[in-house]
């Protein structure tokens, strides 16, 4: 039955489970940002077009695309325990969401880039826009809905992947949920954890899609 410790334990697991998914959503984004730019600009007909670069960043993005979620937890332990000290808990956990969550967000925010009119951006040449200038004026501006429904789409999935690491440590609401309601055969555990990761998810599907509207222009 619920209890005071109960609940203690759920709100506890949600604030740990908010913390390691928008951090990670955060770091994940940065880099994959980066990526990004890199792979939409070192392409076929970019502004700064270079195969070798283009090819060798495909190749790291789409390697680690490939690998499921709970192996490269386990794959980049020493690099967890290299930068948070342990492999197990919430902070370490964020290590690894990022690795998983950045080559995931990198080709999302290049699809976005992708889809951008290239007269917008001929004509920010034809005015002798520099690249770092087309950047910042044109290439994030005009992807921003865009952008801004990866992030809710990479929010939701980084979500999923921080339940998944309670399997083996990660903490959070998906390791009460395994914990209690798995291992140990409370069900109503397992179902108010359940509740709660799905009303989270849809807080995040609904302030991420309602601020793309928000910011589209089009």
């Amino acid at each position: 039955m619920l209890n005071e410790r109960i609940i203690l334990m759920i709100l506890e697991g949600t604030r740990d489970t908010l913390y390691m998914t928008l951090v990670s959503a955060i770091c994940a984004y940065f880099i994959g940002i980066i990526a990004a730019l890199i792979l939409y600009l070192t392409n076929k007909g970019g502004l700064a077009e270079c195969k070798p670069v283009y090819a060798v960043l495909d190749i790291i993005v789409n390697l680690f695309r490939s690998v499921p979620f709970i192996i490269l937890m386990l794959l980049v332990r020493p690099l967890t325990i290299l930068i948070a000290g342990k492999s197990y808990g919430p902070t370490a956990t964020i290590v690894s969401l990022v690795v998983a969550a950045a080559p995931y967000v990198a080709r999302m925010v290049e699809s976005s880039l992708m889809e951008i009119d290239k007269g917008v951006i001929e004509a920010a040449i034809s005015m002798g826009a520099s690249i770092p200038k087309i950047i910042w004026k044109v290439l994030l501006p005009e992807s921003a809905p865009s952008l801004i429904v990866g992030v809710t789409i990479s929010v939701g999935t980084i979500f999923s992947y921080s339940a998944m690491a309670g399997a083996i440590g990660g903490g959070g609401l998906g390791d009460i949920a395994i914990r209690y309601g798995y291992q140990r055969y409370q069900t109503d555990i397992m179902i108010v954890t359940v509740i709660v990761m799905v009303v989270l998810i849809q807080l995040i599907q609904v302030i991420g899609m309602s601020l793309a509207k928000h910011v589209d222009r089009r």
